[in-house]
This record gives C-alpha cells, sequence and structure tokens, in this order.
C-alpha cells in the first residue's frame, strides 16, 4: 500500500483506507512519470502539534492544515510525510460551509498533489492547485 495512515493525536476516522491509497497512487502515477516507488505517511495531529512542527522546520508561528515533507532521495521514487491538523479540517470545512469528509480529502489531495510538483505560493498557482483538488475530489467522490 503506497499510502499509509497514522494517528498521532488526533483520529479523523478515516475510512476506506485501501481505495483512497490506491487512488492516491493512481494521482501520483498520473501526473509523475518514471516513478517505481511510493510511499506516502499521512500523519493526523492536532493544532498544537502541527503548529511545533511549523515553528521548528518552517519558523513560521502559524495555525495551517497540512505540511509536507518530500523525503525522496532518487527520481524514480516518491517518498513523503504528510501532517494534517485534524483541528483546522474541522474549523476550514464550517468556514468553507463544506462538510468534514469532503475538506478532509481536499487537505489530503492537496499534499499529494504538493508532492507532484504543485505549488500554491502564488495566485495563479494556488488557482491551478484548487483546479487540481476539485477534480479529485470530483473523480475520487463521483467514479
Amino acid at each position: 500500500m503506497p499510502a499509509h495512515f497514522h494517528i498521532h493525536d488526533a483520529d479523523p476516522k478515516l475510512k476506506d483506507k485501501r481505495p483512497l491509497s490506491a487512488y492516491l497512487d493512481s494521482l501520483v502515477q498520473q501526473h509523475l512519470e518514471g516513478i517505481k516507488k511510493i510511499k506516502l505517511h499521512y500523519i493526523f495531529c492536532s493544532d498544537e502539534h502541527l503548529l511545533g512542527i511549523n515553528k521548528q522546520f518552517l519558523n513560521h508561528d502559524t495555525y495551517t492544515d497540512i505540511i509536507t515533507f518530500d523525503l525522496s532521495e532518487k527520481p524514480s521514487e516518491l517518498i513523503g510525510e504528510i501532517y494534517i491538523s485534524v483541528d483546522r479540517i474541522v474549523d476550514n470545512a464550517a468556514k468553507f460551509n463544506t462538510d468534514f469528509v469532503q475538506e478532509l480529502h481536499r487537505v489530503l489531495f492537496h499534499g499529494c498533489l504538493h508532492l507532484c510538483g504543485f505549488s500554491d505560493k502564488n495566485a495563479a498557482d494556488k488557482q491551478e492547485m484548487t483546479k487540481e483538488e476539485g477534480i479529485c475530489l470530483n473523480h475520487y467522490f463521483n467514479s
């Protein structure tokens, strides 16, 4: 299974892990050529835990929903750690008037897309990322 899901200190009660892992694998294969090894570790945590990571590794003193680390050592592999704040998912679902499951999957796909080379640092990149997230959500939930 290319994607592994770990609970640190917050449990999103993720269901259907095998189909989700298979979808993430296909998402990587769709966007990156020549990848022979995929290992994605999704770590679900609280706001406080992710804030500590944000301060320690990125020197940002802000809450965030996701931090993605690319740990790949070879061009033929994609290895990543994706930390997700379940607290932010709950708050953002309310803020963006969507349900928890949709917001959780949007963020799961967001992290994978980052590892595939998508960025959200400027307005144009953010627009492209949002478009890709929407495509992923539509495909995953309606296929």
